[in-house]
């Protein structure tokens, strides 16, 4: 059977998540359903280059799925499309890979973007997309912060308590803050993220914008090893999957 990668773009904001859960409405879920007439009425079964929670949204996350039907990627992508409306998820490319080709053991990289809308007044347009923090966040100090957290460490802090990974050790290869006019932006990228992990970050990092920690402190959380010393998970309205890397990568189109 053909196996085909798939290229998401979705809005997460009323979605349980990425993964099937019962009846509820997931990514995974529309998907599925959205292929089946592609693998003779039966539902195939879609892997992620990672899943997101509820509310966490994509625009460059990864997928697999083997079809019965022998299509050009084009036709793969436009079908499935036709049949998520109107829905918010789009297949932006398709790919036919190897048979043995994971979306999710392939992934050498992962990368997402963090957005908070730092100002007084609520957002009227893109509700939904941002963490909206009124008070003026020190976007210099969080990102001082956060040069501080990268390299190979035990993340343990920083981690979900339903977090299934068997170690807690992740190499964080990039975490950068940056003010763009209203808006405050943490990009994170690594091999592989923890449940949570990001949002555990942002959180954190939040405490030192605020001026109520030292540049110092999520180091100091870091290595003390107790999630419950670090700040707030931050909401998953500003969550945003951006891409996931492989070598080489699948002939989109």
């Amino acid at each position: 059977m053909p196996r085909y990668a798939l290229l998401l773009e979705y809005d997460g904001t009323h979605f349980c998540g990425w993964q099937r859960q019962g009846e509820l409405p997931s990514v995974q879920k529309l998907l599925e359903e959205a292929a089946a007439p592609l693998n003779h009425g039966q539902l195939p079964t879609a892997t992620a280059s990672g899943r997101t929670d509820a509310g966490v949204h994509a625009e460059g996350a990864v997928a697999d799925l083997e079809l019965a039907l022998d299509l050009p990627p084009a036709r793969v992508r436009d079908a499935i499309n036709f049949r998520t409306q109107p829905h918010p998820v789009v297949v932006r490319a398709a790919a036919r890979v190897a048979p043995d080709w994971s979306a999710r053991f392939d992934c050498l990289g992962r990368g997402y973007r963090y957005r908070i809308l730092n100002r007084p007044a609520r957002p009227a347009l893109a509700a939904g997309q941002f963490w909206h923090v009124k008070r003026k966040l020190d976007a210099e100090a969080m990102h001082a912060a956060a040069q501080l957290l990268l390299g190979r460490h035990d993340f343990s802090a920083y981690r979900a308590a339903a977090c299934q990974a068997k170690s807690p050790v992740r190499t964080l290869d990039r975490l950068d803050v940056t003010r763009l006019g209203e808006e405050v932006h943490i990009i994170a990228e690594a091999r592989s993220f923890l449940h949570h992990q990001v949002r555990n970050l942002v959180g954190t990092l939040h405490e030192v914008g605020q001026g109520r920690r030292p540049v110092t402190w999520p180091r100091q959380v870091l290595e003390g090893l107790d999630r419950s010393k670090a700040g707030q998970t931050a909401p998953p309205d500003g969550l945003v999957f951006r891409f996931a890397r492989y070598d080489p990568a699948p002939a989109w189109v």
